[in-house]
């Protein structure tokens, strides 16, 4: 069986990455574009030349031919466009954060349940080898006790017009990359946080531009640096009482830099393992293919998502000293 996809919106990112990815998975096909810019269409007809275009998001979803949507809307459209392409029978792939509250995702995660279609957000990181070879080492003991988590995830995007800059398409580094860093401690370790011991944020017209973090995780502490207004950073390190494991180049595989996993062992030992030809986006359509073809549990799936969500607010909440 064979995917039919259509993406709900022409966004860069889309037309750069996960169009192309839809377009290149096994056993999926993008065959429609919901979008009211002939200009902008053109770029995805540019890779997949019998791409169907609907002058706007309610035709896509009334195409019968069509099974699963992939959205790339702003922040605050998520929820819901993802709740109406549930009812409309379509299988959801949504853009991070698929919510802006944890309570939503809870409405989603119910709509899922009831229509028994595969809603999830696209969290790709957890498909890409190299993330899941890190977890395997953490599970199997190669730096001993885990101790520590540091993360970093920065870039520099001033531009006042861009919707990662305004409060009202739900914008910020913590909904844009702090999403990143979080989840990934979450999911590398399998915790939840006690607490949030720090936030530090920086407003920049209602967006936060910086966001310096620290929490307490049962057995071991963690610490985050993301921001919107700083040099290209990304690394995660996961430090032990016998070793570390630090990833490089974690959310922006071959595009920041090369994916290795490097395993720091005691005496100043190293071991590194590299990972240049996978490509994420394309590994999480062949995962959610599956899964909706075969059953195969999705990497990602809401509950997750609503994880991250909730220590995303109670990080919200303690910078306000609510």
């Amino acid at each position: 069986m064979t995917l039919r996809w259509g993406i709900l919106g022409a966004s860069n990112f889309a037309r750069a990455f996960m169009g192309p990815a839809i377009h290149a998975a096994r056993q999926s096909a993008l065959v429609a574009l919901a979008t009211s810019s002939a200009k902008k269409a053109i770029g995805f007809s540019a890779f997949c030349p019998d791409l169907r275009v609907h002058s706007d998001y309610d035709a896509l979803l009334s195409d019968p031919d069509i099974d699963a949507v992939y959205i790339p809307l702003p922040n605050t459209l998520h929820v819901d466009w993802t709740l109406k392409a549930l009812d409309a029978g379509k299988h959801v792939l949504c853009e991070k954060p698929i919510a802006m509250a944890a309570s939503d995702i809870d409405r989603l995660i119910a709509k899922r349940d009831e229509t028994g279609l595969l809603a999830a957000e696209a969290y790709m990181i957890v498909h890409h080898p190299q993330w899941l070879r890190a977890r395997e080492m953490l599970r199997d003991g190669a730096i001993g006790r885990l101790a520590h988590v540091e993360g970093t995830f920065t870039y520099n995007n001033p531009d006042a017009a861009n919707i990662r800059n305004k409060a009202e398409m739900g914008g910020g580094g913590i909904a844009d990359i702090g999403v990143y860093t979080y989840g990934a401690t979450r999911w590398m370790t399998g915790q939840e946080p006690e607490a949030i011991t720090h936030a530090d944020l920086t407003y920049e017209n209602g967006v936060d531009v910086v966001a310096r973090v620290s929490a307490r995780f049962p057995g071991f502490t963690a610490q985050w640096m993301n921001s919107t207004r700083m040099h290209p950073m990304q690394q995660m390190t996961f430090i032990g009482d016998a070793g570390a494991i630090r990833l490089t180049a974690p959310f922006n595989a071959n595009v920041y830099g090369e994916a290795r996993v490097e395993l720091h062992q005691p005496d100043l030992g190293l071991r590194v393992e590299r990972f240049p030809a996978a490509n994420h986006y394309i590994l999480q359509v062949e995962a959610f293919s599956r899964s909706v073809r075969d059953g195969e549990p999705f990497g990602w799936p809401l509950e997750q998502a609503r994880g991250t969500q909730a220590m995303i607010d109670a990080i919200h909440t303690h910078a306000k000293g609510v």
